[in-house]
């Protein structure tokens, strides 16, 4: 964090062009492993999104460090994507992060299904504290965010001063729409989860994902019916 003055939390830090086919990705990604190299690590749900900066991440950083927040709560089918991910980008460094305590324990310790009774608190034990972890041993990480999920996400930058984590939040795709996505993801044949063939736009623990709205790629499907809109990570 020293390395880095107040100026840095702008995207236009780098002279990022805005360039028509990436919106700025490669830019920002180029000057993120250039300024923080094996400190950088990229906390990744192997999403659409994820998929798509995994593979413009490979044209940067072919061995850049990914993280998978494995709350023992994920669809079966996100794991065997992320398999398939490992075939396709072989050199890339995948760490599966679990949480200190498994789902049993967890609920012996608080209670079955706890993400139903108080999901902040699931969701605190199983991403947030893992991902600290992680981030202990990292300068800055990645993420997927794009400005239009969510209102609670419009206003991010290509760098982000985090505060939850005390780092640096680098996210490359705030500038592309949920049609770039699917485009990149079809120009260069990218395998993704099945779950958004079956309506799922935004994929996270089996438990508390739903079907949503698959024309916008809102994150409409999570945490259906309650007012809880992020699992922690994101917020200040």
């Amino acid at each position: 964090m020293e390395k880095l003055t107040y100026e840095l939390w702008t995207e236009d830090k780098g002279n990022f062009v805005i360039d028509e086919e990436y919106k700025g990705a490669l830019n920002v990604l180029e000057w993120a492993y250039n300024e923080y190299d094996d400190e950088l690590v990229y906390a990744c749900s192997f999403g659409i999104e994820g998929i798509v900066l995994i593979d413009l991440i490979s044209k940067i950083k072919p061995n850049a460090k990914v993280v998978f927040l494995d709350t023992g709560l994920h669809f079966q089918e996100t794991y065997d994507l992320i398999e398939e991910v490992k075939q396709r980008y072989p050199s890339l460094k995948i760490e599966m992060k679990k949480p200190n305590l498994s789902v049993a324990e967890q609920a012996e310790k608080f209670g079955d299904k706890l993400w139903e009774r108080q999901p902040d608190r699931c969701c605190h034990i199983r991403k947030v504290i893992p991902l600290r972890e992680t981030l202990g041993e990292a300068t800055a990480w990645l993420s997927g965010l794009r400005r239009e999920q969510s209102p609670s996400r419009k206003n991010t930058n290509f760098i982000n001063k985090d505060e939850t984590f005390h780092s640096v939040k680098v996210c490359p795709l705030i500038h592309w729409s949920w049609k770039d996505i699917w485009n990149y993801v079809e120009k260069h044949q990218l395998k993704y989860n099945p779950l958004h063939d079956q309506g799922y736009p935004s994929i996270g623990c089996q438990p508390c994902t739903f079907q949503g709205d698959m024309t916008t790629g809102s994150r409409s499907g999570r945490w259906a019916n309650q007012t809880k809109t992020e699992c922690g990570l994101h917020l200040k």
